[in-house]
């Protein structure tokens, strides 16, 4: 019954904030600071799934300017949990057939998000350029997963290097952000769905890096998210077991 219940409301929650959305963002089209307000709105629905969201965010951490945001993706529930992290005229990338999505697709590309072409090849290969003359253009900060899927509870994937590759173009820092597992944590039928660790580390200076260490660069990334997650998650099931 709890499960059917917030189904009913994350429905119900998600229509509004795509009507209203779309309504809204037609004042400023394509405005990058949409993404934030909405990506927070989203945040908010952890509180519907019982889950406790620890968000730790440097105070400074909207003076970082531009930069290239990287997080582990485990699932849907990212939406809930890690969104909360997005920092102003801060986008994603997405792909161009997104749009056709009801509703979804409207309002990510009215909120000022990255949309590429991944099913030619040939585009495909400038996703980068892309990337980057957003940055430059227009001063955004752009959100990306480097496993390039979600992990589904297999830990931390193998990190593809576009982020990195576009970030030592850009000239900018890449900003990790970690969140401990949530991988078969949460059940929709249960009130409590314990603690999630949401942390934002140090931005990484890509300027001692040249395009030719870009896996190094990348490695060095994992490395560092790697062990802090398994810090959160010793941390979570400390907090857990204490109730």
């Amino acid at each position: 019954m709890l499960a059917v219940i917030r189904g009913i409301i994350v429905i119900l929650f998600t229509i509004l904030i795509f009507i209203f959305g779309c309504i809204y963002c037609l004042f400023s089209p394509r405005n990058p600071r949409h993404v934030m307000t909405f990506g927070h709105a989203f945040g908010k629905l952890h509180k519907i799934f019982g889950i406790k969201l620890l968000e730790r965010i440097p105070a400074d951490a909207r003076e970082y300017g531009p930069s290239i945001y990287i997080g582990n993706h485990q699932n849907n529930y990212d939406m809930i949990t890690m969104s909360n992290a997005v920092q102003p005229r801060t986008v994603t990338v997405g792909k161009k057939s997104l749009v056709f999505i009801p509703f979804f697709g409207q309002i990510y590309w009215l909120t000022g998000n990255i949309l590429i072409d991944r099913d030619n090849r040939t585009k495909a290969h400038g996703t980068i350029s892309q990337v980057v003359d957003q940055i430059k253009k227009n001063r955004v900060s752009v959100w990306m997963f480097p496993e390039g899927t979600r992990s589904r509870g297999r830990g931390l994937l193998p990190f593809k290097t576009g982020a990195f590759h576009a970030a030592i173009a850009a000239g900018v820092s890449i900003v990790p952000v970690c969140v401990s597992s949530t991988h078969n944590k949460i059940k929709l039928n249960r009130w409590n769905n314990g603690t999630v660790i949401v942390e934002m580390l140090p931005p990484i200076d890509t300027k001692k890096y040249t395009k030719e260490q870009v896996r190094e660069l990348a490695e060095h990334c994992r490395q560092m998210m790697q062990t802090k997650i398994e810090e959160l998650d010793k941390e979570v099931e400390e907090l857990d077991k204490r109730g």
